[in-house]
């Protein structure tokens, strides 16, 4: 970043937060007895999500073709094979069993940002010994820059940290996130990984040196921690921070252009059970900005893009830099210093959502910058590799296990 704003992001300053919420308890670590109205309903979603056939998101439900070429990138992804093999040699063979799934599964889109127990799949990390999950740990490290990896980290102390605050051990805990292995590791052959948790979601496809990170949620509530085992821990203070540089920097004409809407979305528009939505570009063009407020958006794109693990973050930025003039970014709410805000930037290969929200570990029903989400999806079919993967199997023979690709001869 090339701005003063990405140099001094201070910590949040102390603010006086509502009183804790008080509800029934509601296990993260296995489901319920019984599950609520609310998370009835959003099991239904799911299970309606899923007998979908996947599209991806689009602007207009048309997929546009050609914008994920299969390509040799020329950066390596070897210890990020070599942290997944690593990570099974640890697991005995009942534990191989539950944590790996076929590359096509829909394990891919059965993930939910919410921390009760909806449809967890895989290894949780609260049961593996203390080996095992620093192996579990390194394997998402691998696909992650330092900070992006560290923010993962963050949001795990920050679910540590709300278990401090409420006393809910069955709900919150820095260990309640599962990891699931797609396919089989390969040099070659298209594999993944998959880690599921509240307020943490990261789905990695590779293929080759092909590297796709998404759909991504990240978020936190709070997003500071003041007191307890990891006082001073934060997190998306770079992600608030610049995309409120990005709306003050427009002139008051441009504001209006960008502002979509006056009420904040209940939640960021492509979380969990969101993989086929029709959403039209909305908002100001980069086209429509100055030269130093296209500077902020990149920088802002970056903040995200970033989150990558060096190398292939620079493939990510390239691919979304060549879609500049069909990027838009979008905002409702507040510029101030204190209100709540949402935006989004939109271009055919990337989609980034931020959004303040109301209380959970809290009981404001209104939102507020104690609680945020954020999400970056691949639009037009390249979420989990989709397009990439349907790109493989079209050329190349996977019908018997002796085929030349399957032994690696092409």
């Amino acid at each position: 970043m090339s701005h003063d704003y990405a140099h001094s992001l201070n910590p949040a300053p102390a603010r006086l937060r509502p009183p804790l919420r008080r509800r029934l308890p509601m296990p993260a670590y296995e489901p319920p007895p019984k599950y609520s109205e609310f998370l009835q309903r959003m099991l239904v979603r799911a299970r309606e999500s899923l007998g979908e056939e996947f599209r991806g998101i689009t602007a207009d439900g048309i997929v546009r073709p050609g914008l994920f070429p299969v390509r040799k990138t020329g950066v390596s992804l070897e210890p990020t094979l070599r942290s997944a093999r690593d990570f099974l040699a640890t697991l005995d063979l009942r534990q191989q069993r539950v944590v790996s799934f076929n590359i096509q599964s829909d394990v891919w889109r059965s993930w939910s940002n919410v921390h009760p127990f909806l449809m967890r799949h895989g290894l949780g990390l609260h049961e593996l010994t203390a080996a095992q999950r620093e192996a579990a740990l390194a394997l998402v490290s691998s696909a992650l820059s330092a900070s992006g990896f560290e923010t993962a980290r963050n949001v795990m102390k920050l679910n540590e940290h709300a278990c401090e605050l409420t006393g809910l051990t069955e709900e919150y805990s820095e260990w309640y996130y599962w990891l699931s292995i797609l396919g089989t590791p390969s040099a070659f052959e298209p594999w993944g990984w998959q880690f599921d948790g509240h307020h943490l979601i990261i789905n990695c496809f590779i293929l080759g040196d092909q590297l796709v990170l998404t759909p991504q949620f990240m978020g936190s509530e709070p997003v500071f921690a003041e007191s307890g085992k990891y006082a001073g821990t934060q997190v998306f203070r770079a992600e608030e921070t610049v995309g409120l540089a990005m709306m003050r920097g427009l002139s008051p004409e441009q504001q209006a252009k960008a502002i979509i809407g006056t009420l904040l979305p209940g939640e960021v528009l492509t979380a969990a059970y969101n993989d086929n939505v029709r959403m039209p570009y909305e908002g100001i063009r980069y086209d429509d900005l100055s030269s130093k407020q296209q500077d902020v958006l990149r920088d802002l794109i970056g903040v995200y893009l970033h989150r990558l693990r060096p190398g292939h973050a620079e493939i990510r930025l390239e691919e979304a830099f060549d879609h500049l003039r069909d990027t838009h970014f979008s905002w409702i709410g507040a510029h101030d210093d204190r209100g709540p805000f949402y935006y989004r930037i939109y271009s055919p290969v990337v989609l980034i959502e931020f959004d303040h929200q109301p209380g959970i570990v809290y009981a404001n029903d209104e939102p507020t910058r104690d609680h945020i989400h954020t999400v970056v999806r691949t639009p037009n079919g390249n979420d989990y590799g989709k397009d990439l993967l349907r790109q493989h199997y079209a050329r190349h023979d996977h019908s018997h296990p002796r085929s030349a690709h399957r032994l690696g001869k092409e």
